[in-house]
This record gives structure tokens, C-alpha cells and sequence, in this order.
């Protein structure tokens, strides 16, 4: 996770001192990184609030969802923003090659931006995390910063430059998020086992209150025979 870190830190950088900004009339795709199981919290409920609202705020946003749980969130307000879908991804660890993976088809399919926004959870502890985004450009947004001209780059290298930092950037997102998904199902379980724990003694409890009173109500049963003989 802190090489992913690195990298994205490095790239944004990039994008900072170049003044990269798009448009206001641009086109943005919205990239929400989430996975396809539960048991989790809300940790999936936390991306997908985030991603409704960045569309309240330009209704004309693209989406492209990482994840089963995000989709079905999201289908139910925004399904028509939802451009594609991809289950399966990082289903043990999310690797670069997926995340390259995921850069390479969405680009193939002609989902044109200015600038992409993924919004994924970033980790901060074992029992923390919040939905947080970084953000990546496209070729024609990057070649029109404010500072470009202080780069000497070339017109394949650009191309090359601008694919590279959309993957690291899809591959951050996927691995702070796995982090987080992680750390957010072993609270969970702790909390299921904790609950679990407190219910066997509630019930162990009163089972042995019955059987006292069983135990109790047969002991003067007999006590009062004897007496009667």
C-alpha cells in the first residue's frame, strides 16, 4: 500500500505543479472503487453516497464502478450515469496488472473525459477509513496545463505518461480500499463474535435458572411425600 501511495503521490505532484485543472464544461467520469462481497460495515455504502453526490453536483458525469455492492447501490438512483461494470477485481489482492486492466478496457471503450475522479475509501487505521478521491486527466487536459510548457515532452510519451498515471491511479484507489475493506470485516467479525459471545451467556444463563427451578421444584415435590407418609 505505501508503494501504491508513493506512486500516486508522486504523480499528483505531477499534475499540481503542471496547474492541471479541466474545464468547467469538461466531461467526468466518476471511477467508484468498491468490491463484490459484504460483511463488511458500511464501507461500500460510503463510496456510493459519495459518487451520487459528485453527480448531484454535474448530472452529466460518467460512472464506471469497480465492484458488485457498489453497482447495486448505485443502479438504484444513477443507472443511467452507469457507463461499466467490473466484478472479480482484486478478489484476493488487487494487483497492478488489474488495475492496468481496467485503465486499458476503459479507454478501448471510448469513454471520452477530461478529467477522471475515482472515489474509494482510504485507509487511515485498523478502525478508521473515509471516502476520499484522486483525480486523473486526460492527454488533451494534461497537454493544456497552465504549466506544460516547462515539461519537454513528446507526443507518444505524453500518450504513454497519460495511461501510466490513469492505472497507478485506479491501483492506489484499489488498494487503499482493499485495506480498508479488510480492516472494516475484521472489526465487523469482532463485533459479530463479541455479540455472539454475550448471547451464549445471556442463554447459558437461563438455562440454568430453568433447570435450577426444574431441580428445586422436584426436591419439594419429594420432601413434601415424605412428609405426608
Amino acid at each position: 500500500m505505501e508503494v501504491a501511495r508513493t506512486f500516486g503521490a508522486t504523480q499528483t505532484d505531477l499534475f499540481n505543479n503542471a496547474d492541471t485543472k479541466p474545464t468547467d464544461d469538461g466531461q467526468t467520469l466518476i471511477i467508484t472503487v468498491s468490491s463484490d462481497r459484504g460483511l463488511c460495515g458500511g464501507i461500500h455504502s460510503s463510496v456510493s453516497k459519495f459518487s451520487r453526490k459528485l453527480v448531484e453536483e454535474k448530472p452529466s458525469s460518467q460512472i464506471v464502478v469497480l465492484g458488485d455492492k457498489a453497482k447495486s447501490q448505485l443502479a438504484r438512483t444513477v443507472k443511467d450515469n452507469i457507463q461499466l461494470s467490473f466484478n472479480q477485481i482484486g478478489k484476493a489482492i488487487p494487483t497492478y496488472a488489474e488495475a492496468c486492466s481496467v485503465a486499458d478496457t476503459i479507454l478501448k471503450e471510448k469513454i471520452n473525459f477530461d478529467q477522471a475522479i475515482i472515489v474509494y475509501n482510504y485507509f487511515r487505521s485498523v478502525i478508521s477509513y473515509e471516502a476520499e478521491t484522486i483525480s486523473a486527466y486526460s492527454e488533451t487536459t494534461f497537454s493544456k496545463s497552465g504549466n506544460f510548457d516547462s515539461y519537454e515532452i513528446e507526443d507518444d510519451v505524453l500518450e504513454n505518461l497519460q495511461e501510466f498515471a490513469f492505472s497507478n491511479s485506479i491501483y492506489w484507489g484499489l488498494v487503499e480500499g482493499h485495506a480498508s475493506e479488510m480492516a472494516s470485516k475484521r472489526s465487523a467479525m469482532e463485533n459479530a463474535t463479541k455479540n455472539a459471545g454475550e448471547m451464549i451467556d445471556k442463554l447459558t444463563l437461563t438455562y440454568n435458572r430453568g433447570r435450577q427451578a426444574v431441580i428445586t421444584n422436584e426436591l419439594i415435590d419429594i420432601i413434601t411425600g415424605a412428609s405426608a407418609i
